[in-house]
């Protein structure tokens, strides 16, 4: 029978790390990734989001996160497309790492956004998954420029992209839910890049990268 990542390429793709796997969100993944948010992601009332889903109640939660994978799903084309990649380790969803971009066949930017179940944080994970994800870009979709942004105050965001060599690209103010929080954007080229000492390991990549058009 055919597979799912034959009929959907991006279903193929799995980025591997010495302490990770990270692969797309599959529906079976769902229960997981709402039972990793459900456990909590950051303190009561600090959302680090744009949009605060982390603050719905339980209730609300589970078909908001399956609502959001569907839609990428269905939005997904070479011209505009995101990555929604579980966290995995030792079989334990952590959390999801984003990987997006818009125009990408004339611009090679991409963009990042990510989360992790309250205890995961402070392990190094943030920066080892963001890292795979910009790993996977540069190197294997020949992407110029990495992009990510977060509020001034999210000083545990800002100081993955600092220790990657994100520089500051400007500070821009943005409605976040109910409240004005002030935007500090980063950008990363390969140039710039703070590199791991491991290397990354990408299968079904040759499968994605034909479905983009590259």
């Amino acid at each position: 029978m055919i597979s799912l990542a034959e009929i959907w390429p991006p279903f193929g793709l799995i980025l591997t790390t010495p302490r990770l796997v990270i692969r797309p969100v599959l529906d079976n993944d769902i229960p997981a990734a709402v039972d990793a948010a459900r456990s909590g992601v950051h303190e009561p009332g600090k959302s680090p989001f744009s949009t605060p889903w982390t603050e719905l109640t339980d209730d609300e939660l589970a078909p908001n996160m399956a609502q959001w994978y569907w839609r990428c799903r269905a939005g997904f084309t070479p011209d505009s497309w995101t990555l929604l990649l579980g966290v995995w380790r030792n079989d334990e969803l952590l959390g999801v790492q984003d990987l997006g971009a818009k125009n990408f066949g004339k611009l090679r930017t991409v963009n990042t956004g990510s989360w992790l179940k309250q205890s995961a944080q402070g392990q190094g994970f943030g920066k080892e998954m963001r890292a795979a994800v910009v790993s996977y870009a540069f190197d294997y979709l020949n992407a110029e420029v990495a992009e990510s942004e977060a509020a001034v105050w999210n000083k545990q965001s800002l100081g993955v992209s600092a220790s990657l060599g994100y520089e500051p690209n400007g500070i821009f103010r943005d409605g976040w839910g109910p409240k004005v929080v002030e935007v500090q954007k980063v950008r990363l080229t390969p140039t710039t890049f703070k590199r791991p000492d491991w290397t990354l390991k990408a299968q079904g990549h040759e499968e994605l990268k034909s479905y983009l058009g590259l």
